[in-house]
């Protein structure tokens, strides 16, 4: 069985891919089965530099292949924030709440709609080879978060076509149709025909 490490300490998010693959062959492991670690610091300038950093270190670590992604959410009104800064914009030891609320504080000065897209871009990395796939999602951003599915900004995010926000999806519904489910399931694909 092909072992594949997810480059990722984060329990929603690993959820999500592992749903995905779990009708492959591969034997998803991730960071949090390396318990000595190092943290790896995000300090690219684009989602696809931190994926592409986090997936060589863990590969030039591990020697085992590595699938990593960054992803985040990009709000029109404002110019793309908070972007590769989502999963920390409110600061040191952020919080998904604390997240949020800085979002819902910027965007008060805005008038609705919100229109926001997340994106995810995921980078492959064996050593020889490196693949890289793209998955976006647009909706807008509410004022009152609703859901408890879900992580991040799932709450306050209503996709396109739904009247309910990602946190209200099961983790079916929102495999379906999220960002990092379009990126996986091609990712996914390619890796099955290596």
């Amino acid at each position: 069985m092909n072992k594949i490490i997810i480059a990722t300490t984060n329990s929603g998010k690993l959820r999500e891919i592992k749903k995905i693959f779990s009708d492959s062959s591969f034997n998803i492991l991730s960071l949090s089965d390396f318990p000595n670690f190092p943290e790896i610091i995000e300090d690219g300038d684009s989602f696809e530099e931190n994926a592409e950093k986090k997936a060589r270190l863990v590969f030039e670590i591990t020697g085992i292949p590595s699938l990593a992604d960054d992803s985040g959410l990009v709000v029109e009104q404002l110019s793309g924030a908070p972007g590769i800064y989502s999963a920390r914009y409110s600061g040191e030891g952020a919080t998904y709440e604390s997240n949020n609320k800085k979002l819902l504080k910027e965007l008060e000065k805005y008038p609705s709609p919100h229109l926001a897209k997340f994106v995810c871009i995921a980078v492959y990395y064996n050593g020889k080879k490196k693949i890289i796939k793209t998955g976006e999602i647009v909706g807008q951003i509410i004022n009152l978060p609703k859901g408890t599915n879900g992580f991040g900004y799932d709450p306050i995010f209503i996709p396109d076509g739904f009247n309910v926000t990602l946190a209200e999806l099961t983790i079916e519904e929102k495999n379906r149709i999220s960002h990092r489910a379009k990126a996986f399931k091609e990712m996914k694909i390619i890796l099955g025909s290596l």
